[in-house]
């Protein structure tokens, strides 16, 4: 069975290229979604396995939205690992990095780093 996985980032071209990317493995079905205002109520419907989640978006932040996922009860248990552009390649570990219990990756992410991430949280 495929693992769901949500993709909240504000840039259509980077969700479009890592859904194409992760579902072309086949082991994951992807919604990827450019609005972090409906994060939230998509997730409680979609139902993922993981979120990978943009640091900094416009309107919200992903800190926010990570806190809105953790006060849910449907959701509070779904791994989150934050995808950002605000730190360099050579300032994180290739399978990710931690702020607080969050792993985050520094974009852009490598296939091979991105699913090792994957495996290790699910």
């Amino acid at each position: 069975m495929k693992k769901r996985i949500l993709l909240v980032d504000d840039e259509p071209g980077i969700t479009r290229m890592m859904r194409r990317n992760l579902e072309a493995t086949g082991r994951f079905e992807v919604l990827d979604i450019n609005d972090p205002a409906i994060a939230l109520e998509t997730a409680r419907q979609f139902r993922p396995d993981l979120v990978l989640l943009d640091v900094m978006m416009p309107g919200a932040d992903g800190g926010d939205v990570a806190a809105s996922f953790e006060n849910d009860p449907q959701l509070a248990k779904v791994p989150i690992v934050f995808l950002t552009a605000i730190v360099k390649k050579n300032e994180v570990a290739p399978t990710g990095s931690t702020i607080g219990h969050h792993t985050f990756l520094a974009k852009p992410v490598k296939l091979e780093d991105l699913l090792s991430c994957i495996d290790d949280h699910l």
